[in-house]
């Protein structure tokens, strides 16, 4: 048996999510529970960071193949070719730009988490060794970034 525990919460605006939300201009405050609060020691050297959070209003599926963002112009695909929320293990991961730490609270921008999100674990981005260059992505992506305004893509 698994057992994971939250070592702080998301505080921010977002109650609920629309596929149209402007996640990366959403600044965020992540309040660190008070045990944890030293192991933040350092953090602050870093532009940004992973977080990862547990998705507590995800629906629970087993579905093995979905309509991406439920869009009906777009081809069905396995849940892990997805970010679709409603997974097995509904985990969120995150890369956000940290802008500050104060005491037990650090405020974070691009941080797509609604308020009241458990975070399980924080750990800095390192530009060597997590930037990924010459990816690529699966056809309905491209589709799907070809709809959106050049700002969001």
């Amino acid at each position: 048996m698994i057992q994971l525990h939250p070592i702080g919460i998301v505080r921010n605006a977002m109650r609920k999510a629309h596929r149209d939300t402007p996640w990366a201009e959403i600044e965020s405050e992540i309040i660190i529970a008070q045990e944890w609060r030293d192991a933040l020691d350092g953090l602050a050297a870093f532009s940004h960071l992973w977080i990862v959070f547990y998705l507590d209003r995800a629906h629970a599926s087993d579905a093995l193949r979905v309509q991406p963002m439920r869009r009906a112009d777009l081809p069905r695909v396995g849940i892990f070719a997805t970010r679709s929320p409603s997974r097995p293990n509904p985990l969120g991961i995150c890369a956000a730009e940290l802008i500050s730490i104060d005491a037990n609270i650090l405020r974070v921008r691009g941080l797509d988490a609604l308020d009241g999100t458990p975070v399980l674990d924080l750990k800095p981005y390192l530009e060597r060794g997590d930037a990924i260059t010459n990816t690529r992505v699966g056809a309905w992506v491209k589709q799907y970034w070809s709809t959106l305004p050049a700002k969001t893509k």
